[in-house]
């Protein structure tokens, strides 16, 4: 099972349990409304339905963006994505009298570290597809000098968080190399993200942050819920080839590079509330 699969599975049973309901758009109704009220974070329901479908139902894998992941963790009682990540123990192999090996799986490869480390246990809270931070593949860092940086940093052992999940450790590897500034954002199709990288992928674009709008820009995903007295004045639009989306502030339409109009009455009534699944409004 699948770092991503596992935590899909984990928030639907937490919802199941918390709501009382049995049936996927039940759950995905009330993950919707309790991300949005008590998390202050918006996930349409449709997409937790998505999730479910794609990773559960029929075992397979989609993209879900990093602070996604940490969003989802939380849920369910975690820091964010990586603390979910299942502890990986390994004990030092004797290779030699005076040499020992470190093995782990290093982006899926097993890779073997000689150094003269003696009888720690090395706990590295991650699961085995072990990821190198985004600023050590950056700078080229190599697997010596990775775990030359980890050991400086955990004073010779890489601590592991423990298992409780309401609790947190402060000797965490992967908070102690998390205070990178993140200068750039990127679009989810949601919403901007905060990241330190300036290249995370081929599907996303990645520009410069603008605080702004990754506070207060985002794409209205239940145009089901807008009406004229709640949205005129606060809503924007994009209109596209007659495929018409709402957003939280001005702007540009991250998706089409068109300039934003001011959302009025008479379009919020032809392509929201009850006329919000209409054909032209997909």
């Amino acid at each position: 099972m699948s770092k991503r699969k596992l935590l899909i599975h984990e928030v639907f049973e937490q919802a199941k349990r918390e709501s009382g309901r049995d049936t996927k758009s039940g759950i995905a109704t009330y993950l919707w409304t309790y991300f949005e009220e008590h998390l202050n974070y918006i996930i349409s329901d449709r997409t937790f339905i998505r999730y479910y479908e794609t990773f559960i139902e029929n075992n397979r894998e989609t993209n879900i963006s990093p602070d996604r992941l940490d969003k989802l963790s939380q849920y369910i009682g975690y820091e964010n994505f990586s603390d979910f990540n299942p502890t990986f123990e390994k004990k030092i192999e004797n290779e030699e009298e005076s040499t020992t090996s470190v093995k782990f799986l290093l982006d899926g490869e097993e890779v073997s570290v000689p150094e003269k480390i003696f009888n720690i246990i090395i706990k590295i809270t991650n699961n085995p597809n072990f990821n190198v931070p985004d600023f050590m593949k950056k700078n080229g860092l190599g697997v010596l000098e990775f775990v030359f940086v980890a050991l400086l940093v955990t004073g010779g052992v890489v601590f592991s968080n423990p298992i409780d999940k309401n609790k947190s450790n402060i000797f965490s590897f992967t908070s102690s190399i998390k205070q990178t500034n993140k200068n750039y954002m990127y679009w989810d199709g949601e919403q901007y993200n905060e990241t330190d990288s300036s290249y995370i992928g081929p599907e996303y674009e990645v520009i410069a942050i603008d605080e702004k709008l990754v506070k207060h820009f985002k794409r209205i995903t239940r145009k089901d819920t807008m009406t004229v007295d709640n949205s005129l004045g606060r809503t924007w639009y994009s209109k596209y080839y007659g495929n018409v989306e709402f957003f939280t502030s001005d702007g540009i339409d991250p998706d089409n590079k068109r300039e934003l109009k001011k959302s009025t009455a008479t379009m919020i009534e032809k392509y929201a509330g009850k006329n919000a699944d209409s054909i032209q409004a997909q």
